[in-house]
């Protein structure tokens, strides 16, 4: 069977809530709605029947290898888990983070190809595995659907641009911050902050696995919260970051910018 392809959209058709979130400014964005969130009822109904849910645990089995045949598309419906890669050291790389409504595999699924990535569960995962086939063939039924995937891709690839420009330009300090803002707004999406301002970072990140993500030693990454702490923007505890000022936050970020 041929590969799937999206539909033209209508000439006088509007911007839903999923494309728009990919085109704010990249320093205040926020991620694209998650994929399984901008379906309809109908469409989960659909997704459910295709595929089964499947549970994973830290320390147990990926949900799925970096290098392995790509033949189903996740979908994690609770919890999170972090996009890692090995550098030609061994040294493993944290890439992004992916949590509730998140896709897993889709681009690799769709197009026969390799996983390009190691996806680790950092808490108990509750996700719906979807074969490929049935995958694409749903979106052939229900071509709306592929807005949404395409909105996925999308914010993905200004997530790779934007790391890229901020790595260009910034030391390991403002990196680290940086990444904290993107982290703070991904996680308002879940929960609140706090009546004082604060926003806990939800996926459950080391220390080790913040540096690594912004390609940081662990003493960069160490002088880098000492930095954020001494400032009162950030607090700290085992795979706990809390930020306590996000407006402070981003004006360090904004100085960075200045200063580079």
């Amino acid at each position: 069977m041929g590969q799937s392809s999206p539909p033209r959209p209508p000439p006088d058709r509007g911007l839903d809530r999923a494309e728009v979130r990919v085109r704010e400014g990249p320093m205040e964005r926020l991620p694209a709605i998650p994929f399984w969130e901008a379906l309809g009822e109908a469409e989960r109904a659909l997704l459910r029947r295709a595929g089964r849910v499947r549970e994973f645990r830290p320390g147990a089995e990926p949900l799925c290898f970096e290098g392995d045949a790509s033949t189903h598309v996740i979908i994690i419906m609770e919890g999170w888990a972090k996009v890692i890669s090995p550098t030609g050291s061994g040294r493993e790389v944290v890439l992004a983070v992916r949590g509730p409504g998140d896709m897993v595999g889709e681009v690799s699924a769709m197009f026969d190809r390799p996983r390009s990535a190691t996806v680790q569960p950092l808490v108990n995962i509750t996700a719906l595995s979807v074969p490929a086939q049935r995958f694409r063939t749903f979106l052939d039924d229900n071509p709306q659907c592929w807005w949404p995937l395409m909105a996925t891709v999308v914010d993905r690839m200004g997530d790779l641009g934007n790391r890229l420009r901020v790595h260009a330009g910034s030391d390991g300090t403002c990196r680290l911050a940086h990444l904290l803002v993107h982290l703070a707004e991904l996680s308002l999406r879940y929960r609140p902050a706090t009546a004082d301002g604060r926003i806990q970072i939800l996926p459950p990140l080391s220390q080790a696995d913040l540096g690594s993500w912004v390609d940081a030693s662990r003493e960069t990454a160490a002088r880098g919260f000492g930095e954020l702490r001494d400032q009162g923007l950030v607090a700290t505890a085992y795979k706990k970051v809390t930020v306590l000022d996000l407006p402070g936050l981003r004006g360090f970020v904004a100085r960075c910018a200045t200063d580079s």
